[in-house]
């Protein structure tokens, strides 16, 4: 592939090419996030795999593209990444408050798994 040729073909430009390249790092943590919620299968395995220190690590990878390219990141950029970190956030608390309430007791106390 030459340096302004996009995977389409199309001419862009390299500041077009790293935005592109930026966009498609956010949707790789953000696939891997929802892998570990449970939310889309995991193509290694070919099944759902929930596994949420997973998910957290993409999550917190992304919160730390973001954190390190403050004011560095053309709008609709910054805005793809906040919109990707809400999304993501919203569904690790769900999945959260789903594995909180199937490890409470009959009596309301929580197990030991959550300690």
């Amino acid at each position: 592939m030459s340096d302004n040729t996009s995977f389409n073909n199309d001419k862009l430009n390299p500041d077009q090419q790293q935005q592109l390249l930026f966009m498609m790092l956010i949707q790789q943590h953000e696939q891997i996030a929802m892998m570990g919620l449970g939310k889309i299968k995991n193509p290694a395995i070919d099944k759902i795999d929930r596994d949420l220190k997973s998910a957290k690590f993409a999550i917190d990878t992304l919160v730390t593209l973001e954190k390190f390219t403050e004011g560095n990141l053309p709008k609709e950029l910054s805005s793809f990444l906040k919109q990707t970190l809400t999304n993501l956030r919203l569904n690790y608390a769900d999945e959260k408050k789903k594995e909180t309430t199937s490890t409470e007791g009959k009596d309301g106390e929580t197990t030991n798994a959550e300690n």
